[in-house]
């Protein structure tokens, strides 16, 4: 009762304090912005608009300037309080912040809350920098930022296109767990690199992030590993490789890793296409056709 009440108490005066933006119609004059995921700071900053962020969240880790920026926590573990306590006047948040509960109290407060969409496809990334962009009054700047970043996405599949087959296996693994190979499957953001990077998801008969049985990795046969290298989910090719259920595969065989950043890797925002056509040239080293 004592923290409902807290959290009433803290909405009602911001309501007061502050003026009620339409969000779906852009929030040009918004000088005090509270960006949650990193994709969402990327893209503000590339904006030019990072003057205008007061304070992000755990994962905003680019450019390095962000991360001199009050940091709220982390994107799924949001505390209501720490996001009010920032007094901003418009809250950017990726789909899937919160939990749900925190989101609610944001809307509550009438403070302009945006929630932008993030599909796990190349073919939005370009829609994500306009809702970005549409939300602060930058449409200009973020239809030429879209614009750029397709064009490479564009540039990308044209070369993929030459690669000649076989396609390489790659197993995305997200972290290890008591021996087992926590992967990413179909609809996520890990299988449509590989697939823009020309490869193949070896995991693709699951969906989402899951743990993989040894059976499932043996049968995966994956030619390369691909890891993030930022965080709690850093992964050393000695980590990997001495699995049981790897050490027999083809990428264990050539001491295949390929490690990106994390928000680089999965960000899906500007620089997915530098993102995927890295894990291009690891994967095909001898080029395209």
């Amino acid at each position: 009762m004592l923290r409902t009440n807290f959290l009433a108490a803290a909405a009602t005066v911001l309501m007061s304090a502050l003026p009620v933006l339409a969000a779906s119609e852009g929030n040009p004059s918004a000088q005090r912005i509270v960006s949650i995921g990193g994709t969402i700071t990327e893209v503000l900053y590339a904006l030019g608009a990072q003057d205008r962020v007061i304070a992000v969240d755990s994962t905003s880790t680019y450019p390095a300037e962000a991360m001199s920026k009050p940091d709220i926590g982390y994107m799924r573990a949001l505390s209501a309080e720490g996001i009010l306590a920032q007094q901003p006047d418009l809250v950017l948040a990726e789909e899937g912040s919160g939990p749900p509960p925190v989101i609610e109290i944001m809307n509550a407060s009438k403070i302009p809350t945006v929630t932008v969409p993030t599909p796990p496809e190349g073919t939005a990334i370009g829609q994500k920098i306009r809702d970005i962009g549409k939300a602060v009054g930058l449409d200009s700047e973020a239809e030429a930022l879209a614009a750029k970043t397709e064009g490479e996405l564009a540039a990308l599949a044209e070369d993929v296109a030459k690669i000649a087959e076989p396609r390489k296996r790659v197993l995305f693994v997200l972290s290890l767990a008591n021996g087992r190979v926590m992967a990413g499957g179909a609809e996520t953001e890990a299988a449509a690199i590989i697939e823009m990077a020309g490869g193949i998801n070896a995991a693709s008969g699951i969906s989402g992030y899951k743990p993989l049985s040894d059976e499932a990795v043996i049968a995966a046969k994956p030619d390369v590993i691909l890891v993030m290298t930022r965080g709690n989910h850093e992964l050393k090719p000695e980590d990997v490789f001495t699995l049981p259920a790897l050490e027999t595969s083809p990428a264990a065989q050539a001491k295949a890793l390929v490690s990106l950043d994390g928000l680089l890797l999965l960000g899906f925002g500007p620089r997915t296409p530098e993102a995927a056509r890295t894990v291009m040239k690891e994967l095909y080293p001898a080029g395209t056709n």
